[in-house]
C-alpha cells in the first residue's frame, strides 16, 4: 500500500495523489508490482524496497546512483495476546529526488506518531529534520517501552512472591527476549548514527545538528537502561530459579522423613507376621505392645528428624 503525504501547515498532513517534491511517501507491505512502479519511477535500487521488509534486516546506511537508505530499527507493541510482548521491526527511509520515502512491512509504533500528529515542528518539506526526528521518536520509543517492561516485570515478580507457577516464569523469559531485541537493536541504531554523521549524507544546520545530538544521547540511554533491566532480570530470574530449587529440595526430605517414618509401624507388623518364633506372640497383650512399640519408635522418628530440621 503506497499512500503520500505532505504537510498543510499547520493542519497537519494532506493526503495527495501525486508524486510532489517535498512529499512523504510511505510504502507498507508493498507489491511486487508497486515495487517494480517505484522503482521505474524514481530509478531506485529494487533492493531499497526489498531490505527493509526483512524484519532481521541491521540498521545502516547505504547509497547508490544518487539514492540513500537508512535502515533504522524501531520498537513495536505487539497485540495483547502475543506470547512476546515487545520486538522491533526495520524501516527504510529513502531520499530521493526531493522526496522522502518510508517502506516497512506493517505499520510501526513510530510511524503512527507522525501520522497522529504528536510530533512537533515537522515537515514533510524539510527532509533533514524530518529523518531527524524519526532518529529521535525512535528512541524516545524505546525507552518508553522499556520502562513499560520494567513495570510489567515488577507486576510479574510480585505475583511470584505470591505463588510461584510456570506462567508467570514463562513471562519473565518472554520480557528478557524482548530486553534482547531492544539492546540489538540499540546498539545497530548507534553504529549507523555515527556512520550518519560522519558520511554527511545529509547537511544540518545548528538545530539540525542540536537534534542529532539529543537522538545520540537518547540512544545511549536506551542502551544503557535496557542493559541495566536485563542484569536485573536475569538476577531475578536466577533468584527465582534457585528459589524453586530448594522449595523442590524442601518437599523432597518432607516426603523421605514422611516415608521413612511410615515405614516403622509397617516393618513392626511384617516382623509379627512372620511365621516363627517372636518374644510375646503367646501374650494376651502382645498386640498392644507390638502398637505401642511403634508409636513409641515413630515418636523418636519424628523428634530425631524435627532436630535435623527436616520438616
Amino acid at each position: 500500500m503506497i499512500t503520500i503525504y505532505k504537510t498543510a501547515g499547520k493542519n497537519g498532513l494532506d493526503t495527495i495523489t501525486t508524486y510532489e517534491s517535498g512529499a512523504w511517501v510511505h510504502v507498507v507491505s508493498p507489491s511486487q508490482a508497486e515495487i517494480e512502479d517505484l522503482v521505474l519511477r524514481f530509478s531506485i535500487p529494487p533492493d531499497f524496497f526489498t531490505d527493509p521488509l526483512d524484519v532481521d534486516e541491521r540498521a545502516r546506511i547505504e547509497r547508490e546512483e544518487g539514492n540513500t537508505l537508512i535502515v533504522l530499527r524501531t520498537p513495536r507493541r505487539e497485540a495483547s495476546e502475543a506470547d512476546i510482548p515487545f520486538t522491533t521491526l526495520p524501516i527504510g527511509i529513502i531520499l530521493t529526488q526531493g522526496l522522502v520515502i518510508t517502506v516497512t512491512l506493517t505499520e510501526v509504533d513510530v510511524v503512527q506518531e507522525f501520522l497522529n500528529g504528536k510530533v512537533r515542528n515537522f515537515s514533510t518539506e524539510n527532509r533533514t529534520r524530518f529523518v531527524l526526528l524519526l532518529f529521535l521518536r525512535t528512541s524516545l520509543m524505546f525507552l518508553r517501552y522499556l520502562k513499560d517492561i520494567n513495570r510489567t516485570t515488577a507486576a510479574i515478580e510480585n505475583d511470584l512472591h505470591k505463588a510461584l507457577r510456570n506462567v508467570q516464569l514463562i513471562r519473565l523469559l518472554n520480557m528478557e527476549k524482548s530486553l534482547v531485541f531492544f539492546i540489538t537493536s540499540l546498539r545497530s541504531n548507534a553504529l549507523m548514527l555515527e556512520k550518519f554523521n560522519t558520511s554527511g549524507c545529509m547537511r544540518m544546520d545548528d538545530d539540525d545538528r542540536d537534534i542529532f545530538e539529543e537522538v545520540v544521547i537518547e540512544n545511549k540511554q536506551a542502551i544503557e537502561m535496557a542493559n541495566i533491566y536485563t542484569s536485573i532480570l536475569t538476577g531475578t530470574m536466577d533468584a527465582f530459579a534457585s528459589i524453586i530449587s530448594n522449595n523442590l529440595n524442601v518437599i523432597i526430605k518432607l516426603l523421605t522423613t514422611v516415608t521413612i517414618i511410615l515405614m516403622i509401624p509397617t516393618l513392626v507388623a511384617s516382623i509379627y507376621g512372620m511365621n516363627v518364633e517372636l518374644p510375646f506372640q503367646h501374650s494376651p497383650y502382645a498386640f498392644l505392645v507390638a502398637i505401642a512399640f511403634s508409636i513409641i519408635a515413630s515418636v523418636i522418628g519424628i523428634v530425631f528428624f524435627w532436630r535435623k530440621e527436616f520438616f
